[in-house]
């Protein structure tokens, strides 16, 4: 293996892995297998896993980053919903494999209870159908996340990382950052792939950020406010809201609500910081109301 990271990462090495036990890649599972050890290392610098870490992996693949986090974790238990690929993984990840788990699942069946332990970082090369939602998800359910490194589809990172304001800022940004801080990223070509997506990807660094001045019951009333304000981007924040929680809220509600936290209701949802939409959470819970948003949709 030499200096390399993984001796998986290249082509040829991907197609004998692939040819030996008889598959080809699956485009229904989203698979692109990374082909570039140079991204392998970069990925394994900028997750700064090392010896205390118990890493959770999502979507092994072929075992290429795998490997390499085998050398430098604890411990790594990967999820793998493809039911041709544990026996390849049996294979390539065999000299650890009193380290190494795997659970052949979809990644939002499996439950913190199904993991051998309490994972530290979370690193994926994640299907780009699935991508952001299973980022937010992994952040809500497994307190132990301390940080996250994945591969996403470049517009896909450009929404975890947007700014109030700009065209990629929306309920997501906001949810995720309610979990989440983005810390850094790097693009990826998609010649660093077998066989290239038609998109640019991107790995990002999520480190988890604890929101101290805010219950679980208003990080979840902050979540469902931010839903409706870019329910109807173009409206304005009131109007949205309205539109969104019509069933549950009055007109004198929800009026009441943007007066407490302070937010001009001619303002739009886009135009919100994070702080504010913490706020009208808070306020929410206070004025007793936050119950009531949960059932709109």
């Amino acid at each position: 293996m030499g200096d390399r990271y993984s001796a998986l990462a290249s082509v040829s090495a991907t197609r004998a892995i692939l040819e030996a036990h008889g598959l080809a890649t699956k485009k229904s599972l989203g698979q692109n297998f990374l082909v570039n050890d140079e991204v392998i290392r970069r990925i394994c610098d900028l997750s700064a896993v090392g010896p205390e870490d118990d890493v959770v992996e999502v979507g092994p693949g072929i075992g290429t980053l795998t490997v390499a986090l085998l050398a430098h974790a604890r411990r790594v238990c990967s999820i793998e919903r493809d039911p041709d690929l544990p026996a390849v993984l049996a294979e390539t990840c065999a000299p650890w494999a009193d380290r190494f788990t795997l659970i052949s699942n979809d990644a939002l069946a499996v439950s913190p209870a199904d993991l051998p332990f309490a994972p530290t970082a979370f690193i994926a090369n994640l299907p780009y159908a699935v991508a952001a939602t299973l980022v937010l998800d992994y952040f809500e359910r497994f307190a132990s996340i301390e940080r996250a490194t994945v591969m996403v589809q470049a517009e896909v990172a450009d929404r975890m990382m947007a700014s109030p304001g700009t065209k990629n800022y929306g309920a997501y940004t906001v949810k995720l950052a309610l979990y989440a801080r983005a810390v850094s990223r790097f693009m990826v070509a998609p010649g660093n792939f077998f066989p290239p997506p038609h998109v640019d990807s991107a790995v990002i660094r999520l480190d988890r950020y604890v929101h101290p001045d805010l219950t679980a019951a208003e990080r979840a009333a902050c979540a469902t406010i931010a839903d409706a304000a870019f329910a109807t981007r173009r409206k304005t924040i009131k109007n949205s809201m309205h539109t969104y929680f019509g069933k549950v809220l009055s007109a004198g509600d929800i009026a009441a609500l943007l007066a407490a936290a302070g937010i001009d209701p001619r303002r739009r949802g886009e135009s919100l910081t994070i702080d504010e939409f913490k706020e009208l959470g808070r306020c929410a819970c206070a004025r007793g109301i936050a119950g009531r948003t949960r059932g709109a949709r």
